[in-house]
């Protein structure tokens, strides 16, 4: 599916519109936005669980993020507003942490041992070596690795016109975003018409994003294929011991029980693009009712699975560096020294194709209670349904106050390509032990209170403070993932 070609096209549609409807300035016309508008975004997002796709769907997934946000409009002049949204998040993670786990403060000159040959003045010395193993710790705990902690900042740019019934806007948008190991270009632009003296609303949009990796990989599959040359007797296998399930060190030059990795985990192919084609219809079927319906095609190419991932098969032997008798409880949460060398890296099919298809539904009870309720169903091709109903009752307990009570439910199935920790065989094509795409559902219960004042009476510099949004939500999935949600806003108006 092809969209860039739809996109041009509503971007010179848009153009065309902007040049064919200059505004009368001999009639007084309502702005589109009266006053510049500030708003001030942030959010903390805290997780726990024992499913880290980067150790192989076991191990701590413990993560903080916190994300601050700043959303600025502009009106340029009676019909046009520019929106720039710009923002960071900044995380640690556990599990990213492991990608590499092996703690090498430990791999320090122990000693070494000097030969020399030859007895008259052309002899020659060597030296030797020899060096402390290499402390691997585990998977449920957070290592030291330069992947724990990391920044990603993105900034989006959208520009939009009204005509001059205000019964027609075109937007256009441009968004960039980058974090240590990946970044996206994205443009779209989108059409909104209002029918029906307003009570019906139609919208159609399109969007790109052409992404790219800089890839990282598990730090033993890495520096076997590209450090070491294959041999584990280099780099950073010199002189470190690898033990098989038994506990056993192995030999090295042995051709049959040495760990192997199942192929290289390299990309030649970094990117990863997205296509989106969405349409939205809203209805306004009474003083007290409204309804919307809206549908997304999405389709995938390029590199989509995460090179950061690792997979253990079922039908290979099991290898690990650390203390060899700890191996026996592995999996076990008393586990704190040893770790399993990587079979493979998460492989997925190249496309991927998405039809998200949802629905909403808002009632006014009285002046006091409203109702938002919200359903969708998610498809895609590689073998996920979901479903997600969400309730939201907003109280008005005064003339600024609001609380926000909601429950929001979600259940999906599984990937094809997914199965848990050693289950994968080697012989499959594709395979992961990400979470994400197993089997689950989820409940997650908020709570949030607002504050408003449209006359914008309290002020900070010049800016008037407009609204006042503040929410917490508590999210648990039945596969032991929970999670702590509090954001915040604070919407200004510029004087």
């Amino acid at each position: 599916m092809k969209y860039i070609p739809l996109v041009l096209v509503l971007t010179i549609g848009f153009i065309a519109f902007s040049q064919d409807n200059t505004s009368d300035t001999s009639t007084y016309k309502k702005r589109v936005l009266e006053a510049a508008e500030v708003e001030f975004l942030s959010s903390y997002y805290t997780q726990k669980g024992d499913n880290a796709s980067v150790t192989g769907g076991i191990g701590t997934e413990k993560l903080s993020d916190v994300t601050p946000t700043i959303v600025i409009s502009l009106p340029l002049n009676a019909d046009d507003v520019l929106t720039v949204d710009a923002g960071i998040s900044a995380y640690t993670s556990a599990s990213s942490s492991n990608l590499d786990p092996f703690d090498r403060t430990s791999r320090i000159r122990t000693g070494s041992t000097t030969v020399v040959t030859g007895a008259s003045s052309g002899s020659t010395t060597s030296t030797t070596s020899t060096y402390a193993n290499v402390v691997a710790p585990t998977p449920w705990a957070a290592s030291s690795g330069a992947s724990s902690a990391d920044v990603w900042g993105s900034v989006s740019v959208d520009y939009s016109h009204s005509s001059s019934d205000r019964n027609t806007v075109i937007n256009a948008d441009l968004s960039f975003a980058t974090e240590f190991d990946y970044s996206s270009i994205g443009f779209g632009a989108g059409i909104t018409k209002l029918l029906n003296e307003k009570n019906t609303t139609l919208n159609l949009s399109a969007k790109v994003y052409l992404d790219s990796w800089r890839p990282r990989y598990p730090t033993e599959l890495d520096t076997y294929f590209v450090d070491a040359n294959q041999n584990l007797n280099n780099s950073f296998f010199e002189n470190v011991d690898i033990f098989n399930q038994s506990g056993e060190a192995i030999d090295k030059n042995d051709n049959g029980d040495v760990w192997k990795p199942k192929q290289t985990p390299i990309l030649s192919d970094k990117s990863r693009n997205s296509y989106s084609l969405s349409f939205s219809f809203s209805q306004i079927l009474s003083k007290k009712s409204q309804f919307s319906i809206f549908f997304d095609l999405v389709q995938q190419n390029g590199w989509l699975a995460n090179p950061m991932q690792r997979v253990y098969f079922t039908d290979i032997d099991n290898y690990y560096i650390g203390n060899p008798s700890t191996i026996p409880n592995y999996t076990s949460k008393s586990n704190k020294d040893v770790f399993q060398l990587a079979d493979d890296i998460e492989r997925l099919p190249k496309k991927r194709f998405k039809i998200p298809l949802g629905f909403r539904f808002n009632h006014y009870i009285n002046e006091i209670i409203v109702l938002r309720s919200y359903f969708r169903y998610y498809y895609d091709d590689w073998g996920i349904t979901s479903h997600t109903a969400e309730l939201e009752v907003p109280i008005k307990v005064s003339s600024k106050f609001t609380l926000y009570p909601s429950f929001r439910y979600y259940n999906q199935t599984a990937a094809d390509y997914f199965a848990t920790y050693e289950q994968h065989l080697s012989t499959n094509e594709f395979y992961t032990s990400d979470y994400d795409l197993s089997k689950f559902s989820a409940n997650q219960f908020g709570f949030g209170f607002g504050y408003t004042d449209i006359f914008a009476k309290a002020h900070l510099w010049k800016l008037g403070l407009k609204n006042i949004d503040l929410k917490y939500h508590n999210y648990r999935r039945n596969t032991g993932l929970s999670a702590n949600i509090i954001s915040a806003g604070f919407k200004f108006v510029m004087d």
